[in-house]
């Protein structure tokens, strides 16, 4: 038996770490499911994620896509955008609806296994910033963006240069007057940079390898076949939005469809961005001699984002509507644009041009620093078949890719946390 010093403060059949959509999406089944359980919310108040989110920011995929259980979207605006805190409202309503058993403000800092006591066939210790916790089952719910990724060169940068990953950018009064380089073009990326556009200020971007993607496709918003072929591709034969056909497990954290929800929700071309003014540059691999040094591939990487979307995401989407028998229109034509920056700028000075802050909007990974138990692979994502790790009651919702593509969104967590509820009520 523990000494009472080893006692835990709280017993639960089931802890769910994270209370942002997929805690609370899983916190409904296990409900339905009559399992006890507890979430625990490291942040102070509800909202996940989007809490940590710019002023500017529009959710990417439109109300349709709301498909959280007992949360869908029946309005009069199907294929339009919410901004940040009507999400964040949205998510608190949910959370109101639902009622699940959540604490705030407790972060948890080390799951374990239990080693006596509650509960008697194993299970974990749980050690919190409020008390410790002993639990059969662990939901591993807290998301994946956690630990914002900026690159080591950051740290040679001269101190009088503002620097900020994307997690920490409101808006552009934070930045210091003078031109500010975007890192990264991904969605983040691309939507920083027009708002910093549309305060007037002198922007330089650095392009990644995200492609880019047409707001609308065949009739259709483009994220209507994305979630199609996700749902309902494997029964058609397309398969390629499922995770078991991911060509490499690295291929989970590629970046997604450059597109943005401001606006009425629009494309983000990188070249109508430097026809804007904005100085594009190649990808960003580091310093020299007091320079930012970028790729001198800029046109090439130009014709390669725009080309992404056609060669996997689009050609998807048109072998579904034909499979489905689905009445759509064909795509428009693309116009072909051959515009180039007159220089491709491979190196940069900062003080030169007078760059004085610079956004790394370069992604974020995994954080599951506080599991001390052998459950992760080598990109530290949790081994698994459909979130149900190899450690017996630990599972994992709400990750990019966990079943498939789109299983860290509203639209497929929910589908997700009723499978993991299920396992663990039939434990």
């Amino acid at each position: 038996m523990p000494s009472p010093a080893e006692r835990p403060d709280h017993e639960v059949d089931t802890l769910v770490i994270g209370a942002g959509q997929a805690g609370l999406a899983t916190s409904y089944w296990l409900s339905r499911h009559g399992v006890e359980h507890q979430l625990l919310e490291r942040r102070d108040a509800l909202g996940g994620a989007w809490q940590e989110r710019w002023d500017s920011f529009y959710l990417n995929t439109p109300n349709f896509s709301f498909l959280l259980p007992e949360l869908t979207y029946d309005g009069p605006e199907p294929d339009a955008f919410l901004p940040r805190d009507e999400v964040i409202d949205l998510l608190r309503d949910y959370a109101a609806r639902i009622k699940p058993p959540v604490l705030l403000g407790t972060e948890v800092t080390r799951i374990s296994a239990a080693t006596g006591g509650f509960p008697a066939n194993g299970g974990f210790s749980v050690t919190t910033s409020h008390g410790r916790w002993q639990a059969r089952n662990v939901v591993l719910a807290n998301g994946a963006f956690q630990l914002p990724r900026i690159p080591p060169a950051a740290a040679a940068l001269p101190r009088h240069i503002r620097q900020l990953h994307s997690h920490d950018y409101r808006n552009p009064q934070q930045l210091r007057d003078g031109a500010v380089l975007v890192v990264g073009s991904g969605q983040s990326g691309g939507q920083i940079t027009e708002d910093l556009l549309d305060a007037g200020r002198e922007v330089h971007l650095s392009v990644s390898a995200c492609p880019e993607a047409p707001r609308r496709y065949r009739g259709r918003d483009v994220f209507h076949w994305i979630l199609q072929v996700n749902l309902h591709g494997p029964e058609y034969g397309i398969n390629g939005l499922q995770v078991d056909q991911l060509p490499s497990p690295a291929a989970r954290f590629m970046c997604n469809p450059l597109i943005s929800g401001n606006g009425g929700g629009h494309s983000i071309r990188l070249r109508e961005l430097g026809r804007r003014g904005v100085r594009l540059h190649g990808r960003f691999e580091g310093t020299d001699d007091g320079a930012l040094v970028f790729s001198e591939d800029l046109p090439a990487r130009l014709a390669l984002v725009e080309a992404g979307f056609g060669a996997r995401l689009g050609r998807m989407a048109d072998a579904y509507i034909h499979a489905a028998g689905i009445d759509a229109p064909p795509a428009d034509p693309v116009p072909a644009d051959d515009w180039l920056p007159a220089e491709s700028g491979a190196r940069l000075n900062l003080d030169a041009e007078g760059i004085t802050s610079i956004i790394w909007s370069t992604g974020y990974g995994l954080d599951f620093s506080f599991l001390d138990v052998p459950a992760l692979d080598q990109w530290n994502y949790p081994r698994h078949s459909s979130g149900v790790t190899d450690v017996p009651g630990l599972y994992a919702v709400g990750l990019p890719w966990l079943t498939k593509h789109l299983s860290a969104t509203l639209s497929v967590v929910g589908d997700d946390a009723e499978f993991v509820a299920g396992h663990i009520a039939a434990r």
